[in-house]
This record gives C-alpha cells, structure tokens and sequence, in this order.
C-alpha cells in the first residue's frame, strides 16, 4: 500500500467517470506470516485515493493510515500527491510527483523521507489492457541525500463484464546504501517494489479482493535496520467507490 501509482487509475476510471475516488481497507498478516523481524503484528491499512482530470491533464493523491500501534491507533501516515501535464498534441506527458510521510515506533516518532520525481510519462491501451510507464528524476531526502533514477509500469484492465479488475504497478529504483552521514557501506543498490491488485466487483461500488505487495531491499526490520532481501506480504481488502 506505500505505493500507487497515477496510471492504474487514469486509465481504469477514465471509462467510468471522469472524477473518482475510493476507500479501501486492508487486513495484513506479515507478523503471521514473517514473525517479529518485520512487524510485531497483523494490522489494518486504510487508504483513500483520488483522481481528477482536467484540460492541463490529471491529479492523483492517495493517503495510507497503518492502524499498527497499541489498541489498533494509527502508527504511519503515508502520502503520495502526483500531477500529468499535457504537452501540447504530444502523448508523452510531463510527471511530477512528491512522497513523504510521518510515523512512531516503539514511542518515537520518525519521519519518512521525502521523496521528489519528475520526468517523462506514457500511457496506452492495447486490446484492452491499459498500460502506462514512466521514467523519472528520483531526489530522496534522506540525511545523506541520495540522486536517484526510477523506472515505473502500470497496468489495469476488467474482465468477465466488469466483475474483475486487475491493476498494479512495478517500480524499480536506485537509492544510497548509506542513507545517513554515519560508517556504513557505499554506493547504491536496486529497490524493487511492485503490488498487483486483484478485485470482484460485487458492485459498482463495493469490491473485495487483494493487493500482494512484492518487494526487494525495501522493507525495514522492527528494529530500524534495512533488509536487503525479498518479502511477499498479501492482504485481504474490500474497497468502496464513492
């Protein structure tokens, strides 16, 4: 869920309407099934998005709150706001984008570094399958900063009259080894994120399904140290559309 991506939803509900926005809530069992290396729980995650076109080209926003402290109270706020900018007749478009977020574990806070993109996008549909990618500028606010490159696709199509949708994303990313000042390795490594959703349409407007969170070098261990290895963590989620 820390990731999501403008295309998906451009494309998924440019056929339904040309405003939307939804409210998904998700069931994560990474404690059951990873233990206490990278969560000493099962948590909820809510997460609403939006997404407004207009003549310029598109915004898209989406707010993640991980209900992951004592009592089920909110531990992570999470954000990505995210614009397409027409170019005249051409069909590549400019991004821009900004990822940040604020956080507590074991009673501090911490904040997740900001993260800024910019650079070229693309979408398109073929026989069906919308499918849209772009290549960005990726500046990581960390202690030490880190000047990155990101790669991102994104795909989303409805089959069986509408009754299943299936989108998602893949990100691949560069990012300092060292994020602070301090003694620790050099140079960079790959960051591999992707989420493949999987939804029935019981409704129009409410869904049930999935999201499989993919990743590689980008989760953290409960105690604040960087797993350099990959981790698959489902969820079990219904979504409203409003």
């Amino acid at each position: 869920m820390l990731k999501r991506t403008i295309f998906t939803l451009v494309l998924l509900v440019s056929s339904f309407a040309v405003y939307s926005q939804n409210l998904q809530l998700h069931f994560d069992p990474r404690h059951a099934l990873h233990g206490d290396k990278i969560s000493e729980k099962n948590y909820f995650t809510a997460t609403f998005e939006i997404f407004k076109p207009d003549k310029w080209g598109s915004t898209y926003m989406f707010v993640d709150l991980d209900f992951n402290q004592s009592r089920g109270n909110i531990g992570t706020m999470y954000l990505e706001i995210s614009r397409d900018l027409k170019l005249g007749k051409s069909p590549v478009m400019a991004h821009v984008e900004f990822n940040g977020g604020v956080g507590n574990a074991k009673n501090f806070g911490f904040s997740i570094a900001n993260a800024y993109l910019v650079g070229p996008s693309y979408s398109t549909n073929i026989k069906g399958v919308n499918l849209g990618t772009y290549l960005v500028y990726k500046y990581n606010a960390f202690e030490k900063v880190s000047n990155d490159v990101q790669w991102t696709v994104t795909w989303g199509t409805n089959l069986f009259n509408n009754k299943v949708t299936l989108s998602g994303f893949l990100d691949l990313w560069t990012q300092n080894k060292n994020t602070t000042h301090g003694a620790g390795p050099s140079g960079k490594h790959f960051v591999l994120l992707t989420e493949p959703q999987f939804w029935y349409n019981v409704t129009p407007n409410l869904s049930f399904g999935t999201e499989i969170e993919i990743s590689n070098n980008f989760i953290n261990a409960t105690d604040g140290s960087h797993l350099n290895e990959p981790y698959i963590n489902p969820t079990i989620a219904a979504k409203w559309n409003f």
